[in-house]
This record gives structure tokens, sequence and C-alpha cells, in this order.
């Protein structure tokens, strides 16, 4: 029986995180054809794993912060022992830096970079702190601290792009553009972005993640569309994707809630286990590039299957 084949008229670019002092590059993107559909067209990069850290004790991700208090005070040891886990990337979230936290200022910020730049080799993905003012603040000094290092920088968004892509643009650094799940709006700031001058090829759109049972079908039915459209030859939807899992599962109150609280629901460490690792194998089906983890067993899971669907 003759095989029928999906070939796509176009390719995904081809992003590369890590330089300078690390110890390797990171590939993302460059696909020719859907998620693990090797017979339909090149896929010469596998997705890769991001474990995030924050500068702060995570007090929205209690089980976290719990069973890994030895070293959530602390960014050196965290992306140390994120390194352990097998990590392919450190993933940095400046949260202090929020108004609301310790409003920690741009040179605090840069300071942090560079204490994980000495701890891992590893490539880095780095994050402010998700208020638009204050990142844009903040941003440009981490740039500045990391050049020549090529790391992944965001969040950039239709308020703050400007700042963040020019900031990237002086240090050799790629962009996050995070837009609010409407494809429209992903293809417009990948426009606007590039349109500074910044090259698609270091682009990576963030959908904004919707967790498991918290807006998962919608953010993948939009990545699936944003994969299709880029495939098939739009070049502005053709850039990698990037997933926040860990931000998304352990705040929630399926991550959160014990088991005398909700007997129905299962031994509490098991069940937020078994969100993360569910909603990180959805989004691997909708094309995701990077995914953002946490736990050291979910990050085992899921390398061991991107291996399987690869076969």
């Amino acid at each position: 029986m003759e095989r029928l084949l999906e070939k796509s008229v176009s390719t995904i670019s081809e992003l590369i995180i890590g330089g300078g002092t690390r110890s390797k590059e990171i590939k993302i993107g460059g696909e020719g054809a859907l998620p693990f559909l090797c017979s339909d067209g090149e896929i010469p990069n596998k997705p890769v794993i991001a474990v995030e850290v924050w500068d702060t004790i995570p007090e929205e991700w209690p089980l976290i912060a719990e069973e890994f208090k030895d070293i959530v005070n602390d960014v050196v040891k965290w992306s140390k022992k994120a390194e352990e886990w097998g990590a392919d990337l450190i993933c940095l979230r400046l949260e202090s830096c929020h108004p609301d936290k310790n409003n920690s200022n741009a040179a605090y910020a840069a300071e942090t970079v560079k204490k994980v730049l000495n701890a891992t080799k590893l490539p880095l993905i780095i994050i402010g702190c998700g208020h638009p003012e204050k990142d844009q603040e903040i941003l440009p000094a981490i740039a500045e601290a990391a050049k020549g290092e090529k790391i992944l920088l965001g969040m950039a968004t239709k308020d703050n792009y400007k700042t963040i892509t020019a900031a990237a643009l002086a240090a050799g650094h790629s962009v996050i553009a995070e837009s609010p799940l409407d494809i429209n709006l992903a293809k417009q700031l990948n426009i606007l972005i590039s349109d500074m001058g910044l090259p698609l090829d270091r682009i990576a759109m963030h959908h904004t993640t919707g967790g498991l049972g918290y807006g998962f079908e919608y953010c993948y039915s939009i990545m699936e569309r944003c994969r299709l459209a880029g495939l098939a030859g739009d070049k502005n939807m053709a850039t990698p994707i990037i997933n926040m899992i860990a931000e998304e599962t352990w705040k929630t109150k399926e991550a959160k809630t014990p088991l005398d609280e909700q007997p129905t629901w299962g031994e509490l460490h098991k069940r937020a286990l078994g969100w993360e690792i569910v909603c990180a194998s959805g989004y691997l089906q909708a094309g995701v590039d990077v995914l953002v983890l946490e736990h050291p067993e979910t990050i085992k899971t899921i390398k061991q299957t991107i291996n399987n669907l690869n076969r």
C-alpha cells in the first residue's frame, strides 16, 4: 500500500541559544513537518527542556518550595541542581523585581544573572518579573550583563517590545514574543519586533501557556494553527514556540490542595506531578520547541517521551 505523505512548503526558522562561555549551543526549530512526523519532512532538532529557577522562594508553588527547600532560596544551588537533573537550559525568572514583591532594581538583576552564568555553563533563558514597566527597567541591564552569551530574553509584549528588542539587538540575544492566545496578535508582534531589525530566526513565540484545565485546549489549538501557518509559508508564523509549563502547573489548586481537603483527588504529590507531565506531553503534540519544567521526575519522563516519539 502506498504511504501518503503530507509535505510542507516551508520550514520553521532555527534559533540558537547559547554562545560565549556556554558549554554548548542549543538549536530549536527547523522543522519541516508537524511534531514527530519525521516521514513527512525533516525535523533536525528535538524539543528541549529548561528548568525554571526563581531568584526568590516560589511561594506560589508550595509543593516545590517544601520538597526542594534546600535549594530554592539560592539561584546558584538551584541552577546547579537543575543541571544535575538533566536540563538542557536554565530559565531564570527575576521574580523578586516585581513591584509587589521585593521591587529589586536593575543592578540586582544584573548581578543575579552574573551569579547564574558563573554557576552553570548551560545556555540561559532569562525572563523578567512579568510587570511590563518594571521589565523595561531591568531587562536592558540583564541583556548587557549577559552580552555575548546569546540568551533568550523575555517577555516582549505589545507594551514593552521596543525597549526589549533594542536591548537584545545591542547585546546579541534572541527574544520571546508573548501574546495573549490570539494568532493575529502573535503574528502582529512578530512583525513589529522584526521591523525593528531583529531577524525572525531570533524570535520565539509564547502564547501565554494555559495549564491543564486552565485554557490548555485553547492554547494547544492556537499553537497548532501557528505551526500550520508557518509550515504553509507564512514566515511571520514560522518561529519556534516556548511553553512556561512549570509556572502554569505548580500554582494550580490541583497541585496545592492536600488530600485531606479533597479525598477524591488522590495523593497530592502524585497528582501534582501528573499535572505537569500531562500538560507537557500535550504541548509536545502541538509543536512546542522549549518546555520550561520544574520537577526532576517530570524532566525524566518527558525526555523519555521525546526519545520514544523520535524513533
